[in-house]
């Protein structure tokens, strides 16, 4: 009687991409656009620089694919806070959705993807363009969802870039008045 062989279940492209993708956020969370190399996700991933161009054209578009999917945990984080707030006052939403958001954002890779993006946008249009459509999106998407005034709106994003920079400074840990200036107010994990 023949032994039965193990037959490998191969990745189909898109499992591979997505995992090029998540594997490519810690990369580039590292190093920034300009500090890392194809070479650098494809080693991380475990696969060859040729397949992650089989996958990509080129860095810029793999960066592009990688702002867009960090763009898209942002919206669902968004999207589990507002409907943790069920339907409460505009503030109430807002306040449920930046929960939700500080808790995303003490994943430190993505936290860091961000900040690289938004540091890339200010020389390479392409990364420009996608970070200003993912602003664009969330900031309707918040402003649909709150019902929250634009000013409102304004300021919900503002503390969010602020968090931004309390978390990446760690000013938690500072024991100055400046850092408690910053902070003081702000939730973060």
């Amino acid at each position: 009687m023949p032994k039965p062989t193990s037959q490998r279940q191969l990745s189909t492209a898109d499992e591979r991409r997505r995992t090029v993708l998540q594997t490519a956020v810690s990369a580039f969370a590292d190093r920034g656009y300009f500090g890392t190399t194809t070479t650098d996700v494809a080693k991380r991933a475990g696969i060859s620089q040729a397949y992650v161009y089989r996958l990509f054209p080129d860095k810029e578009a793999l960066f592009v694919a990688v702002v867009e999917h960090c763009f898209a945990r942002v919206r669902e984080s968004l999207g589990d806070g507002a409907a943790a707030a069920k339907a409460g006052s505009a503030q109430e939403v807002l306040d449920a959705m930046g929960n939700a958001y500080a808790e995303l954002i003490s994943d430190r890779d993505l936290l860091l993807l961000q900040l690289h993006a938004q540091c890339a946008a200010a020389a390479e249009p392409a990364v420009r363009e996608v970070v200003r459509s993912g602003y664009a999106r969330l900031v309707e998407y918040v402003r649909g969802v709150s019902g929250a005034s634009e000013a409102d709106v304004q300021q919900f994003f503002a503390v969010g870039m602020l968090c931004h920079l309390v978390v990446a400074l760690d000013t938690h840990e500072v024991d100055a008045p400046w850092a408690r200036m910053l902070s003081d107010g702000l939730r973060h994990y």
